[in-house]
């Protein structure tokens, strides 16, 4: 009988050791839920910005561009100038150098605007274009000092 109560014993001790364990490996297994509206969305972005070229940016505000570095940094500064919309932000997290988030930020133009042209592939500028030469869209992607990067979406506004 004392024989049994050690193996119960021993039985539980170790028990107590893997059911954290268990409960940590379901919790990583386990999805993250998260909805369309939280997941950064860089097509989205980009289709907005290039869509309102033509008329010159203006119904853009600051927070249309962010999604573009979403996904690359949460400090993105964007606005509509005289005929372009910029956004500058600092990578981080997984976005690695800026080297690495520039090409990941054209990766995302190509693949989301299959009709720009992509003319520039250099580790200092990517620049696409859409649309014929007297009504082009601009879009042009580069470092801007040592750790931020720049897009710039620039067009023919009316």
């Amino acid at each position: 009988m004392h024989m049994q109560r050690i193996q119960r014993a021993h039985f539980i001790h170790s028990l107590r050791g893997i059911v954290p364990l268990a409960a940590l490996a379901a919790a990583t297994l386990t999805p993250l839920t998260a909805s369309a509206d939280d997941a950064p969305n860089p097509c989205a972005a980009l289709k907005r910005i290039v869509a309102a070229a033509p008329t010159g940016f203006s119904q853009l505000t600051p927070d249309d561009g962010k999604g573009v570095a979403q996904p690359y940094g949460s400090d993105a500064q964007c606005g509509a100038t005289q005929g372009s919309y910029t956004c500058s932000w600092t990578p981080s997290g997984g976005a690695g150098s800026s080297t690495t988030a520039l090409q990941a930020v054209a990766a995302d133009i190509a693949s989301c605007l299959p009709d720009a042209t992509h003319d520039v592939n250099s580790p200092a500028r990517q620049h696409f274009y859409i649309g014929p030469r007297d009504s082009r869209t601009q879009i042009t992607a580069m470092p801007a000092g040592a750790s931020k990067l720049k897009l710039v979406v620039s067009g023919k506004g009316k």
